[in-house]
């Protein structure tokens, strides 16, 4: 059973990769899209940016909480912790001056 929770952490933590990667991507392609309306100007600006912020927005912010929600359960699954003091840790510093 454990070798089943290791590989399906394995191919989470890849979907989350990929997922982030691409989250950012997009992210980068909203911003060159609201340099071209501001180049571009007039009506046809504001489409650009109407389409951007009701549609695009909506399925990018959906689509990230769905794969942070899949590097959460990567990290439980493979029992990572982050952000948090470990206490052998902090005595091997003291120890060592």
């Amino acid at each position: 059973m454990s070798k089943i929770i290791e590989k399906t952490a394995r191919v989470l933590k890849k979907i989350y990769g990929y997922g982030i990667l691409a989250a950012l991507f997009i992210g980068g392609a909203t911003v060159v899209g609201y340099i071209a309306a501001m180049i571009i100007g007039g009506d046809t600006a504001t489409a650009i940016c109407t389409f951007i912020y009701k549609t695009l927005f909506k399925w990018l912010i959906l689509g990230a909480d769905v794969i942070v929600l899949i590097g959460l359960l990567a990290m439980y699954l493979s029992k990572e912790t982050s952000m948090t003091l470990d206490k052998s840790r902090k005595k091997k510093k003291s120890e060592n001056g």
